[in-house]
């Protein structure tokens, strides 16, 4: 008999919002018997249930889940941080198991973990408090548009209605004078586990009507109370992205609810748009078109047990 350990793998989903990543990796847990670690970067917040599209209470009872409800809003908490915690979290589950699941639509999550987390300059003070003057006085469209100048390569990839995200690509840029997306590593961090990328893509027209559809089903859930129930927490981090930003502009008495919920829908198939951007510039990651979604149907899922 062999004294070598087996080979531990990661299987990574990913995919754009709404494309049905959760039902593919429960499926997959269920027939490796093993577990889910989330990268989804506002999955892990308690506080915000319906408008992050958490997976239901019958299908985290199906297979074991971690980062899903783990922080609150009022915790700080980075990428970096979910990188050592994510990886600490893998050394644990491969004592346990052979294959661990990853699924997320967070491409900047989905990197900490398979490749390590950019080291990036760290910016002054009166940088960032000028760079948050600017947020406060002139609105995020205007950080967007300092962003699309100084970096069009990150601007095409950021999550444009995070402002923090923006700032902190600004902050990078106004203290160096070379754009954020430069400093992205040219070489991968080597792990030790095996990973392999598996993406959904759905045609456009099949995930922009998921998309409204999911959207409907949320503010019948109760997304217009779950967000007057956090109208004091809005000015923290977590809370600044699509669903949210869109309900407090309506409840400032800025727009109509019905103008927000389109727009809701609008910015959530821009989001999407820009998770594919991402994650196609990885040839890594195999592919699988569906126009059904249905989970069994998109892979082979034999081959990876």
């Amino acid at each position: 008999m062999s004294n070598t350990p087996s080979i531990k793998s990661l299987i990574v989903i990913v995919g754009p919002t709404a494309s049905g990543k959760t039902a593919l990796a429960i499926e997959l847990a269920k027939k490796l018997n093993t577990e889910i670690v989330s990268a989804d970067s506002r999955q892990f917040f308690r506080e915000m249930a319906i408008g992050t599209a958490k997976p239901t209470a019958d299908e985290l009872g199906q297979a074991k889940h971690h980062f899903i409800d783990s922080h609150s809003i009022t915790e700080t908490y980075s990428v970096g941080d979910f990188e050592k915690q994510g990886l600490a979290l893998l050394d644990e589950l491969f004592k346990k198991h052979d294959k661990v699941i990853l699924v997320g639509g967070s491409g900047l999550y989905i990197k900490a973990i398979c490749e390590g987390f950019d080291e990036l300059p760290q910016a002054s003070t009166e940088v960032r408090e000028r760079l948050n003057e600017i947020f406060a006085v002139r609105g995020i469209s205007h950080l967007q548009e300092l962003l699309k100048k100084a970096d069009p390569a990150y601007f095409d990839l950021v999550d444009l209605n995070n402002p923090q995200r923006i700032i902190r690509a600004l902050e990078v840029f106004e203290s160096t004078g070379k754009p954020f997306s430069s400093f992205r590593k040219s070489t991968l961090v080597k792990r030790n586990f095996n990973i392999i990328k598996l993406g959904i893509e759905l045609p456009r027209a099949k995930l922009y009507e998921r998309i409204n559809q999911r959207v409907d089903d949320m503010i019948k859930q109760g997304l217009v109370e779950e967000v007057r129930s956090l109208l004091q927490y809005r000015h923290l981090n977590a809370l600044n992205t699509v669903g949210y930003t869109e309900l407090f502009d309506y409840f400032d008495g800025k727009t109509d609810l019905e103008t927000a919920i389109a727009l809701i829908k609008q910015n959530t198939r821009r989001f999407a748009k820009r998770q594919m951007t991402w994650f196609r510039k990885d040839s890594t990651i195999k592919w699988q078109v569906s126009a059904s979604t249905e989970a069994g149907s998109l892979f082979d899922l034999s081959e990876f047990e």
